[in-house]
């Protein structure tokens, strides 16, 4: 069900797009765990949608190959445990930023060949 669901994709992008900005936060480890959690639940939902849209291409298309690359990284990345760090948080806010730009790539019409 949750595959016909479209993704919340703006606030996200703005939790990102702060947790990458921050300098020096001063938050308790417990809010940078909840933040990096938010972040993991999302990064999994974006994975699952790079994933279908990867395998509807066709063999030969490249991007799916390269999706196959980030969804491995994604996989591993995802594995670590979540921690109450600015590492961590900004770790997994890198990690929606490359799936959503992954996604975006496989969303891109190819341009017509010659």
């Amino acid at each position: 069900m949750d595959a016909e669901l479209p993704l919340d994709r703006a606030p996200h992008e703005a939790l990102v797009t702060a947790v990458l900005a921050w300098k020096d936060p001063d938050l308790a480890p417990r809010d940078y765990e909840q933040i990096a959690l938010q972040l993991t639940g999302h990064a999994r939902a974006v994975a699952a949608d790079v994933r279908r849209h990867a395998a509807a291409l066709p063999k030969s298309d490249g991007r799916g190959a390269l999706a196959e690359v980030v969804l491995r990284e994604a996989d591993g990345r995802l594995s670590a445990p979540v921690v109450g760090t600015v590492r961590c948080a900004q770790n997994r806010a890198r990690l929606v930023q490359a799936l959503y730009a992954r996604l975006d790539r496989l969303s891109e019409p190819l341009p017509a060949t010659p």
